[in-house]
């Protein structure tokens, strides 16, 4: 009896010694498989929204496509032009605690400001060089910020909008502080109009008149599927991972970063503009956006145009519409902004 006894408690020792060895190899390849979860999750924000401060910030790192190589000498002369002007290196610190700068372009005292905010990876001189020139044409002081996790400004995550417009409206504090009630017009290109467009909806001082978008996108989701649309994973599976990524490891929430549904709410007009053969932000993400607030959207589309060469493939056009609609906000005669 004995013996049996020390049998079993023996068998049940090695079924028990196997039960442990199984739970640890479960436990290894869940973790494993959590590890390589994390992994893709790392690869999607590195991807999308992290970034270096590298090559990207060279001012004359002018993108291969074909539409902008036609326009790339005098891009380059527009760069150059703007890089010897004297500026001053201005800064404040964000919501969350980054140091941010810009470069601020005097004009003669009391002078409208307009304050421009570049693209996705973009430098505010390659994205501005030839926009700027129209604003100093007009007597325009012009502070071209750079935006947050991009050339000097601090941070590594670009959010879209979803926290750069909240910079905005700090650099429309800023300027109000240090300039008092002079008007002043926000500008954006490419993410930058998308980010103007969000900040449109926000407490602007009253001193903000206008808003100048060019090629903006709806929201982050929306340009992230366009851009994505030929992936392997059909975006519409993919995305949520993408979003999920942004929150992780850049504490970004994508869902803020909506443009059309921001114009719902805008309080300033805009001047919305887009070219109709953009290959990267379509066109019709801003026949969107001027369907959503048509009383307080102006638009208008530039036929043969790629993305953010409207100004480019037709400058007179392009220049008499800013002058035009600066003529009816920061240089029109000053009057009480209408409350939401």
């Amino acid at each position: 009896m004995l013996i049996v006894l020390r049998t079993i408690c023996g068998i049940m020792r090695r079924k028990e010694g196997l039960i442990v060895i199984q739970r640890k190899k479960a436990l290894c390849a869940a973790s494993a498989s959590a590890l390589a979860a994390l992994g893709g999750l790392y690869g999607l924000y590195r991807y999308a929204f992290y970034s270096p401060r590298g090559a990207q910030n060279d001012d004359h790192h002018i993108s291969t496509n074909p539409q902008m190589q036609v326009y790339r000498e005098e891009i380059s002369r527009a760069i150059d032009a703007l890089n010897a002007l004297p500026c001053e290196r201005v800064y404040i610190t964000s919501a969350d605690g980054l140091r941010l700068t810009g470069r601020y372009y005097p004009a003669k005292p009391g002078a409208p400001l307009v304050i421009a905010c570049h693209g996705y990876r973009g430098t505010p001189s390659r994205d501005f060089s030839v926009g700027a020139e129209i604003y100093r044409s007009m007597g325009c002081a012009l502070l071209l910020i750079e935006e947050r996790g991009q050339c000097g400004s601090a941070g590594h995550t670009i959010t879209f909008g979803a926290m750069e417009k909240y910079d905005v409206l700090l650099w429309t504090r800023w300027a109000a502080d240090r300039f008092g009630g002079i008007p002043i017009l926000l500008g954006g290109i490419s993410m930058g109009a998308a980010t103007v467009l969000m900040a449109s909806a926000l407490g602007l001082p009253e001193n903000v008149r206008g808003v100048i978008a060019d090629c903006p996108y709806t929201s982050a989701k929306d340009i992230i599927c366009s851009v994505g649309r030929n992936s392997v994973v059909p975006m519409e599976l993919l995305y949520p991972f993408v979003r999920l990524s942004a929150k992780l490891f850049g504490r970004a929430d994508l869902t803020q970063a909506d443009a059309l549904s921001a114009v719902k709410s805008a309080r300033v007009p805009i001047l919305l503009i887009h070219g109709e053969d953009d290959r990267f932000v379509p066109c019709d993400m801003s026949r969107a956006i001027a369907a959503a607030n048509p009383e307080k959207i102006e638009f208008h589309t530039f036929p043969g145009a790629g993305h953010g060469l409207s100004c480019l493939v037709d400058m007179p056009r392009y220049e008499a519409l800013v002058k035009a609609f600066a003529a009816r906000t920061i240089f029109a005669k000053e009057e009480k902004r209408e409350e939401s």
